[in-house]
């Protein structure tokens, strides 16, 4: 079981063009390159999500209080 030539990978092109015709595998095609962009997209937002950003809002302040019977009650 040898190598396969160019020729080879002509013919069976041919067969597969002639079994499907073109305009199926153009949409083949295309489906699998939106697949792929949508794939590398989510990849980019995954990786995006990880990473803190700057954008997000701040955290929530803790309440200060304000009389001296409350600075009592707050425990550090």
């Amino acid at each position: 079981m040898g190598g396969f030539s160019i020729w080879h990978w002509l013919v069976v092109l041919v067969i597969v063009a002639l079994v499907f015709g073109t305009k199926k595998l153009r949409n083949i095609g295309e489906d699998m390159g939106s697949a792929i962009k949508s794939f590398r997209k989510g990849m980019q937002e995954g990786d995006d999500t990880s990473k803190p950003s700057s954008l997000k809002a701040d955290p929530p302040e803790t309440a200060t209080p304000t009389n001296e019977s409350d600075k009592d009650r707050v425990e550090h």
